[in-house]
């Protein structure tokens, strides 16, 4: 799959692996950005006013951003970068370990240190940078402090306490918080929505089952029904109690009444069916069977400590970890019992640390990093046999996983093959995490061919065995679309379920004619009227993964150009247009995590790295390559790149759970202004990107097209 190098980049090569990568939990970083370094003034930068001038100038920040990232490549083979979310983590780690009497008062002091550098002017705690005050992240962390022995009288408190009171108090906080506090006797189980452990014994085919759920929601659940069915509580001393957080009197609180057990005014929806089943489940919950409440502890435990083996933890996210060190108290599990022992140290691998504060990331990103930022070197131009390309390759090859998960209930036709997101989750591939690996390796000219093809076709097999019936793609399971379940009161995150996203639809698409198939390859077909069919009225693309409209909207496009789609078509052309009317005055893009609550907000928001560089790359892959629009935007990115070949980002452009959980990947403004520069500089030197070349060749030799033709 060997392709000539067409760009002056081809022959670089640096010792890149001389240095040991530090890992994410020894970074030393602030809580909201760990790059210091000044951006280069605009006088500083060239503007050119000719496109061959910015070509070149092009090509110099090119050279400074490989010079970076290969320097950051970890000697194993991988790239990783810090997982950044926001203080709740933190404050529920303090919580956390309270519970267990198991404090380590240094670091509990950096944590102190974080919440206290992480409050807003308000006196409030964002759940993104630049956000407003959120009332479940500021119950949390109010309450994390005074555990940890911080005077209600302090400014900061005082200034918390108000603000709190102002968004309506612990009643108004979500239901992960609500059962949080629970565990510490700060607020009544009584007012937990019904969760009862024999919900693990619903037969799969029964509505409401476990694997009715996201893969995320099945790992956090399963432990929850265990410490449900126990309803434990830490007895605190009073002066660490919230009670001045109720606007009401703790006890006059009409705890069944406000959130989550708000009714829908139709009489008739699946709000208020599912209300009614909480109501019976929660008057079953005081006089349980008791044989069959024994039986589905048992069931869940089993469940979970089956997949609490090996390393990463279960689920390998913190709150499915966190959840499984509770469960295993509830269930009579010493403190130094080597189960619990395995859970927190898996935990603490989480933990970034440096000389004054501590905080934690929800989990570590090396496949997701290492696949996207070969993508991006190849497209820059380095040999695709690069050893650098080629350590990472091998790398991720060794990471294919092996295993049955749970995505075998929803596709009992697919074969593991596919690529997950940490660095152990073995249970748990997604399409996302395999359809970016698979484009990588595609590009990559490996010794062992044979090797290199046999890897990506059990990684293709599995994915398009994965593909909903809409035409598009989940994330970890395959028609986990019974978007009634968002419903339910526990469910007031709205994130229960997977189901299809146009943004992954788009990455499949995009490996597909990397791989030499077209529009007309069937799964292509299903996965292009998906994409029609999910097309905002403005033009673009919601994001589910990224922030937002404009992550989304790059996602498709670069997928309808990889499998061969007409350009011209009315409704690309919109997405077009689109991108173009959301440019800011100063070439840039950007877009603020508010678009998840406020559509109208689409592609507004400050410009950022990585945002600008997914809008460059939506418009390179439609054509636009002359366009004024990619001209000024490839200026912003060269104007805003530092002196040591890295661009400044501390906003979050990633998303967990839309409006719930938002996510700052470390290197999203790293990679992604690369590739963006990367293609620039193919499309105007060569007219074709060098993903086109490889395409290309796949296709002439028409070896995956034969293989799925025969199969």
């Amino acid at each position: 799959m060997e392709t000539e190098d067409h760009t002056s980049l081809k022959d670089v090569t640096l010792e890149h692996a001389s240095k040991t990568t530090v890992l994410p939990r020894h970074f030393s970083t602030s809580p909201k950005h760990s790059l210091t370094t000044t951006p280069l003034p605009a006088s500083s930068v060239s503007s050119p006013t000719n496109s061959w001038a910015l070509l070149k100038t092009c090509n110099k920040h090119m050279e400074q951003s490989i010079h970076y990232l290969l320097n950051q490549q970890d000697p194993r083979g991988f790239w990783v970068a810090e997982l950044e979310a926001d203080s709740t983590l933190t404050s529920e780690y303090i919580m956390l370990r309270r519970m267990l009497h198991k404090v380590d008062p240094d670091k509990e002091r950096k944590k102190v240190s974080y919440l206290k550098a992480a409050q807003c002017a308000d006196g409030g705690w964002p759940i993104y940078y630049g956000g407003p005050s959120n009332i479940s992240a500021s119950v949390k962390a109010y309450f994390a402090l005074k555990l940890a022995g911080i005077s209600p009288d302090e400014p900061l408190m005082l200034n918390a306490r108000e603000i709190i009171l102002k968004m309506g108090g612990v009643v108004k906080t979500n239901v992960f918080t609500k059962i949080a506090l629970a565990l510490f006797d700060q607020y009544d189980w009584h007012g937990i929505p019904s969760i009862p452990p024999e919900i693990i014994l619903l037969p799969k085919q029964f509505p409401g089952n476990i694997h009715s759920v996201s893969y995320w929601s099945r790992v956090v659940l399963v432990p929850l029904l265990i410490i449900y069915a126990s309803q434990p509580v830490k007895q605190i001393p009073k002066e660490n109690s919230i009670d001045e957080l109720y606007v009401v009197p703790r006890d006059k609180v009409r705890i069944r009444k406000g959130p989550p057990f708000e009714t829908d005014p139709r009489l008739v929806s699946w709000r208020n069916l599912f209300l009614l089943v909480d109501f019976a489940l929660h008057l079953y919950s005081q006089r349980p069977l008791l044989p069959l409440r024994g039986f589905a502890i048992k069931k869940a435990t089993d469940w979970m400590l089956e997949r609490m083996q090996g390393n990463g933890g279960l689920g390998a996210i913190y709150p499915a970890m966190a959840n499984s060190v509770l469960a295993l108290h509830a269930l009579g599990y010493e403190t130094d019992h080597p189960l619990i022992g395995k859970a927190l140290s898996e935990i603490e691998e989480l933990e970034v640390e440096s000389d004054d504060m501590l905080h934690l990331q929800p989990c570590f990103s090396p496949i997701w990093d290492t696949c996207l930022l070969t993508n991006a070197l190849v497209e820059s131009g380095l040999s695709q046999a690069h050893p650098a390309l080629l350590k990472a390759g091998h790398w991720m090859l060794s990471k294919q996983t092996k295993k049955v998960g749970d995505w075998k209930i929803s596709a009992p036709q697919a074969q593991p093959g596919g690529w997950s997101f940490q660095f152990e989750n073995e249970l748990y591939p997604d399409c996302d995490d395999t359809a970016v690996v698979l484009m990588a390796l595609a590009k990559l000219n490996f010794p062992n061919k044979a090797e290199q093809r046999q890897a990506i076709l059990r990684g293709l097999h599995w994915l398009l065995a994965m593909q909903s019936h809409d035409g598009g793609w989940a994330s970890y399971d395959k028609d986990n679309n019974a978007t009634m379940f968002n419903e339910h009161p526990f469910a007031d995150h709205k994130s229960l379920i997977d189901h299809s996203t146009a943004d992954i639809a788009g990455r499949v698409l995009e490996l597909l004619g990397v791989l030499g198939f077209d529009q007309t390859f069937p799964p292509a077909q299903e996965a292009i009227a998906y994409l029609k069919n999910a097309q905002e009225t403005n033009g673009s693309w919601y994001g589910r993964w990224g922030v937002n409209y404009i992550y989304g909207t790059w996602s498709v496009l670069a997928g309808l150009r990889s499998i061969g789609e007409d350009l011209s078509q009315p409704y690309i052309c919109k997405a077009i247009h689109w991108l173009k009317e959301t440019q800011h005055d100063d070439g840039g893009w950007g877009e603020s995590c508010q678009s998840y609550t406020d559509p109208s907000l689409a592609g507004v928001g400050e410009s950022t790295a990585s945002q600008t560089a997914w809008a460059l790359i939506g418009l390179l892959c439609a054509g636009e390559v002359k366009s004024d629009n990619v001209t000024r935007g490839i200026e912003s990115l060269i104007r805003s790149q530092k002196s040591d070949g890295s661009w400044e980002e501390s906003f979050h452009t990633g998303t967990g759970f839309p409006r719930v959980f938002y996510l700052r990947y470390h290197w999203y403004g790293q990679y992604f202004p690369l590739w963006a520069l990367s293609m620039y500089q193919s499309l105007k030197t060569n007219t074709r990107l060098r993903a086109d070349d490889i395409a290309k060749r796949n296709k002439a030799q028409k070896w995956y097209v034969q293989h799925f033709n025969k199969t």
